[in-house]
């Protein structure tokens, strides 16, 4: 934090940090928070043409970039700090041997300062930054400490980017003792020895990774009597996946609902809440500090049971978009932030989650909501994931199509799973096509990209 200030003496100017999780990662961000700087998260799983738009929209004065990422980062008038791996003056450690025993100068912050510029949104035309204040973070991280209640004795598994949610359980784990455990480069069956080796209690995975960990050879055999926390999002888990997952899982399975504007914590379900089989399609209910609601398209707050769109107000809502004011005023209206997602609340205050709300899809005029149709989809055994999504066509107006990928890329009956779907939903939900591809298109985090499928597949 001293080299931080050393570099650029400005309080809340700007450090991006791109690097993969290595605890150089983990010393770059604690040293940009302590430097009162603002920490810009540079993903090295996008590309360089993204990343650098990114950087030429928040103009850091200073980059930390392990050694493997420097191909990643076009600089423009930042300092480059070499992370891993890096020698000689300009690196890291170099750094930390030239500041030994310096402290920072205590910043002067106000809740409404900013911590982060995050970005969200597609991959092409002018990138997102959410603009997350302390107000932001510090309501994010105490949520967390209140709501997965952890102790000294957690491990947290930091296996998923620490650009996105692993990043969230890193203060709260280590702000009562807890230990934080990096691996190599994550895979399911990695993850899992991990579980053994390390005695992990707690991690952040998109149902993705869920998915195929649930598919390793033998993993119904294993035991993972330590874990406490396995806490999902950055998508809904499929109902039947839920069911099997919690066994598999030391019965630690957790779930929370966000967005980048909001982070991850606005709603969470904790493991004894899916006792209540009613629980199992839910995201859990509203945390402290945030309120939930559901919003007509008029504008009215809807009763309770009614489809709407979920909105959030409160101290985890961010200051709004980087550079777009219009843009902001679309999305927080009267202080509440419009998700996009579609769902209701039940009279216990769960929050059940439809879709998004730009991906439902009109047949016929009925709505068809994709992860409906693709709850039931994924009850197949032969699926091992699927996405749904719309398909232009001129009877129906919009087609409901499905992209599947298949258990060890076996080959599926296209008219068999179509028949599936229709004895337990009404025709018009059912898939018109189904189309089988080796693998889904990802985004950086794992996550299973509708619109990218959509575009691959409609043709």
């Amino acid at each position: 934090a001293a080299a931080w200030q050393a570099i650029d003496p400005a309080t809340q100017s700007r450090v991006g940090v791109c690097a993969y999780n290595t605890t150089e990662h983990l010393l770059a961000w604690l040293a940009t928070l302590a430097a009162g700087k603002t920490w810009v998260p540079l993903n090295p799983r996008n590309g360089r043409e993204e990343l650098s738009r990114m950087i030429a929209a928040t103009g850091p004065s200073i980059i930390a970039a392990d050694v493997d990422c420097l191909d990643k980062v076009e600089a423009g008038g930042a300092t480059v700090v070499a992370g891993r791996d890096g020698t000689g003056a300009g690196s890291l450690e170099a750094l930390m041997a030239d500041h030994d025993g310096r402290r920072p100068a205590r910043p002067k912050l106000a809740m409404d300062d900013l911590q982060a510029i995050k970005f969200t949104g597609g991959s092409s035309g002018r990138p997102k930054g959410c603009l997350q204040t302390y107000r932001v973070w510090n309501a994010c991280v105490g949520t967390m400490m209140a709501s997965f209640a952890f102790d000294e004795n957690d491990r947290h598994l930091i296996a998923t980017p620490m650009t996105h949610g692993s990043n969230t359980l890193i203060l709260p784990v280590l702000s009562v003792g807890g230990t934080q455990v990096f691996m190599g480069p994550a895979s399911p069956g990695g993850i899992l020895d991990a579980f053994e080796e390390h005695a992990i209690t707690s991690l952040f995975l998109p149902p993705t990774v869920v998915y195929m960990m649930m598919a390793e050879p033998g993993v119904e055999k294993r035991r993972f009597p330590s874990l406490k926390h396995v806490i999902v999002g950055g998508a809904g888990m499929r109902t039947e996946q839920i069911r099997k997952a919690i066994p598999l899982f030391n019965n630690a399975l957790e779930m929370c609902f966000g967005q980048t504007e909001a982070p991850q914590i606005a709603t969470c379900i904790r493991a004894a809440d899916w006792k209540d089989e009613r629980n199992l399609a839910s995201c859990g209910r509203p945390t402290l500090l945030t309120e939930v609601a559901i919003m007509g398209t008029d504008g009215d707050l809807m009763p309770t049971g009614e489809t709407g769109e979920i909105v959030i107000r409160g101290d985890l809502v961010m200051k709004g978009y980087l550079d777009m004011p219009e843009e902001t005023a679309r999305t927080i209206v009267d202080g509440w932030l419009h998700t996009g997602d579609v769902g209701l609340m039940d009279e216990r205050g769960y929050v059940f989650i439809k879709d998004r709300i730009r991906d439902v899809i009109i047949s016929g005029g009925f709505n068809v909501y994709p992860s409906d149709v693709e709850a039931v989809i994924g009850e197949h055994p032969s699926v091992k994931e699927c996405v749904v999504f719309a398909v232009n066509d001129d009877k129906w107006g919009e087609a409901v199509h499905a992209a599947i990928e298949t258990v060890d890329g076996a080959p599926a009956d296209e008219a068999a799973l179509i028949a599936f779907v229709k004895e337990r939903l009404d025709s018009v939900k059912a898939p018109k096509r189904i189309h089988f591809t080796p693998e889904l298109p990802r985004s950086p985090v794992g996550k299973v990209l509708r619109r990218e499928a959509k575009a691959q597949f409609s043709e």
